[in-house]
């Protein structure tokens, strides 16, 4: 299921004001997340979810040529709670993952942005607005990702 947020006119969702903690420990205010004005992903997923190990697996496939292409970043955020929070950091070793990772262990950031069901990723712009959002995951489904990203850089 995928759904376009509408960018026209003058209400653009702004990223919430939360502040987690990367998989180090430091806190990050999740409203100053950036890219150097350029877009960004945020992918939100659990250690016992596998549809969104698979879709972390997919885009760290491509990341590379992704990042090389359109410079995009992607800020993966664990859903996982407290008691689970070890797991994270493993996973995120085993996987290769190359991603800035934060902990929501309190499922602050998931209830300011109302989301229901994981994964869940989100395409913000260079200024940090939401642009893009969709839940779920099938096989090929970071395709549509990167062409979102293109579409942004208006690079079509």
């Amino acid at each position: 299921m995928l759904a376009l947020v509408v960018s026209t006119g003058t209400m653009l969702a702004q990223l919430p004001a939360v502040t987690l903690k990367t998989i180090d420990g430091k806190a990050v205010r999740t409203d100053t997340l950036s890219n150097n004005g350029k877009p960004f992903i945020i992918d939100f997923f659990a250690t016992w979810c596998k549809p969104c190990n698979r879709e972390l697996d997919a885009i760290a496939e491509v990341y590379d040529d992704w990042q090389e292409e359109t410079g995009v970043k992607i800020f993966a955020i664990s859903l996982d709670e407290a008691h689970n929070v070890h797991k994270v950091k493993p996973l995120v070793s085993n996987h290769a993952w190359t991603y800035d990772v934060l902990l929501d262990p309190n499922g602050d950031m998931k209830r300011a942005l109302g989301i229901q069901m994981i994964p869940f990723v989100m395409i913000c712009d260079g200024q940090g607005n939401i642009v893009y959002k969709h839940n779920g995951y099938t096989d090929g489904a970071e395709n549509e990702l990167i062409e979102k990203v293109r579409e942004l850089q208006g690079c079509r």
